[in-house]
């Protein structure tokens, strides 16, 4: 929770302006738009510059989460609750779980500015993709867990996803990996959801099967995803996809052994 102490004693590292700026100026009761105080000292442009990011993906995954609820008009108790859920399993305090229900509650405003706040993310991001790939995987999560998918949300999660630098086959397959590590998840999976979550097919090799395993660990590793920026709060999802992916895995050493 560093980032946070440091984002409330307005030192996150250098200056946050933009539309993220915005959002969280607002969410907190604050004006960004002058940036934040700069910290000084031995590695305070790197610490800065982790602080940042995660502050801009703790605003991203909020707000853009309030957009995707209200694509297709309206936001229902289940989504809602999806997105509460998230919150819960983040573990967010009090005045975190409050600003994450602004920015939620933000966008789902019509003058929500979905293009410059995903440009200024991937800008923020700065050839993170493992990052930018756990960010579009929450989203999909999040609109997929009241186990039904409108037309209009998969529109808008296709479009974010194109708008990040992701092809449609990526975005596509990224479907298949939530819907197929739920399953795993739940203890109620096929051997075929397995496989999907490995993104391997029935007849691939086992030394192939385990190179896509250590592939999507590597991703998914928690640690290096906060090296790269992943806010403390949200490692437990990180942790939770690890598990996934391992069970599929272990699915498979079983079937073939």
């Amino acid at each position: 929770m560093a980032w946070w102490g440091t984002l409330l004693g307005g030192t996150l590292g250098f200056m946050f302006g933009g539309p993220l700026g915005a959002l969280l100026g607002a969410a907190l009761g604050r004006n960004f738009d002058h940036g934040l105080k700069t910290t000084t000292g031995p590695g305070a442009y790197q610490t800065g510059q982790q602080e940042r990011v995660q502050a801009a993906f703790f605003t991203t995954t909020f707000s853009v989460m309030g957009h995707i609820a209200k694509a297709d008009g309206k936001v229902t108790p289940d989504e809602i609750a999806a997105a509460e859920s998230i919150m819960r399993r983040m573990q967010l305090d009090e005045q975190q779980r409050q600003a994450a229900i602004k920015l939620f509650n933000a966008g789902k405003r019509k003058d929500f500015q979905l293009s410059a706040v995903l440009a200024q993310f991937r800008q923020e991001c700065h050839r993170r993709r493992n990052l930018v790939q756990m960010f579009l995987e929450i989203q999909i999560s999040t609109a997929m867990a009241d186990g039904r998918l409108d037309a209009s949300e998969k529109r808008v999660l296709f479009s974010i996803g194109e708008q990040l630098g992701f092809e449609h086959a990526a975005i596509e397959h990224l479907f298949s990996f939530i819907e197929s590590g739920a399953a795993v998840d739940s203890g109620k999976s096929s051997l075929a959801d397995a496989y999907e979550v490995l993104g391997v097919s029935q007849d691939a090799s086992d030394a192939e099967v385990k190179k896509a395993y250590r592939r999507l660990m590597n991703q998914h590793h928690p640690d290096k995803l906060a090296a790269k920026g992943l806010p403390e709060e949200m490692m437990k999802l990180a942790t939770e996809k690890t598990q996934e992916i391992k069970s599929a895995y272990e699915q498979i050493k079983r079937s073939r052994a």
